[in-house]
């Protein structure tokens, strides 16, 4: 199936801004507050990280919330937030297919990191992965009278099984090293829009976030293995948009030990044209330091 690429992040933002919209300021708030249902402040606090989905807010604004609330009660001064840089070209997801099939990654035009305030390539101007945790983060800074930790985004792109050599890493652990550190991921799409066939493709409710737990576990133990490759290669099979902001995360963070806090789940049909089921998987995950989940 051909997709049209550049399309679906307009469709993104547009649902967006739409669904803010339909949701006010009461709606907004009363999301901040489930996303107190969580505190993940010690774990940044203690080194480890926290994931958070970017699909709409309305499946999964109290997962953003328990970040954007672990975030601002971490003490920290800084924030480092790892985006995922979706393939919203043809050149970029062919340039992920080519790694993903064993391609010499350095030879490749988009190897590297993108953000704000560096230089090089721009693509992450068109991105929506943070755009929802932005959104939040200053709703509840204005709630809370304050300004909040310097923000830093930063966007991995071709990891490849090799996120020790990407360039810009240098700036980014160094970054690190004075920040607590979150990242996104939407970890399991599934269903028709997906590839997946009508006989295997199953309904989130009906099995379906079953095995997206399962997926998502796999490439959790991955993550916390520090196995690179396999966790790239998971991420194309279980179709996960984290395949280089895991990687970098636990390359600068070292052994993490990954659970799931909440899985819900997202309606994509209408963003594809297709039919049921089409859905992804939202997660907030918990990642603790090895050391201090022992």
């Amino acid at each position: 199936m051909k997709l049209d690429r550049p399309a679906i992040g307009t469709y993104v933002e547009q649902s967006f801004a739409a669904e803010r919209e339909r949701l006010g300021a009461t709606g907004i708030s009363r999301m901040l507050d489930a996303g107190r249902a969580w505190n993940l402040a010690p774990t940044l606090a203690a080194g480890g990280s926290a994931i958070f989905p970017h699909a709409n807010l309305e499946a999964c604004g109290h997962q953003i919330a328990a970040v954007v609330h672990a975030c601002l009660d971490s003490g920290a001064d800084r924030v480092l937030v790892v985006g995922v840089l979706h393939a919203l070209s043809d050149e970029l997801e062919d340039a992920r297919v080519r790694v993903a099939n064993g391609a010499d990654v350095t030879q490749e035009t988009f190897w590297g990191i993108q953000g704000p305030g560096l230089e090089g390539r721009n693509e992450w101007r068109n991105e929506f992965s943070l755009s929802n945790f932005l959104f939040l983060w200053e709703e509840e800074t204005r709630r809370r009278g304050i300004n909040g930790p310097e923000l830093i985004l930063r966007y991995p792109y071709l990891a490849g099984g090799r996120p020790g050599i990407l360039p810009g890493i240098e700036e980014m652990q160094e970054i690190a090293r004075n920040a607590v550190v979150v990242t996104t991921a939407d970890p399991f799409h599934h269903g028709i829009g997906y590839g997946d066939s009508p006989q295997t493709a199953l309904p989130a409710e009906s099995g379906g976030l079953d095995l997206a737990r399962q997926r998502i576990a796999e490439g959790l133990d991955m993550i916390r293995a520090g196995d690179y490759w396999s966790y790239n290669q998971h991420c194309v099979d279980a179709k996960s948009d984290a395949r280089d902001a895991g990687q970098v995360t636990r390359y600068l963070l070292g052994p993490l030990d990954g659970r799931i806090l909440d899985l819900t789940w997202h309606d994509t049909t209408d963003m594809y044209s297709q039919p049921a089921p089409t859905w992804v998987a939202t997660a907030l995950i918990k990642l603790q330091p090895v050391s201090a989940a022992k």
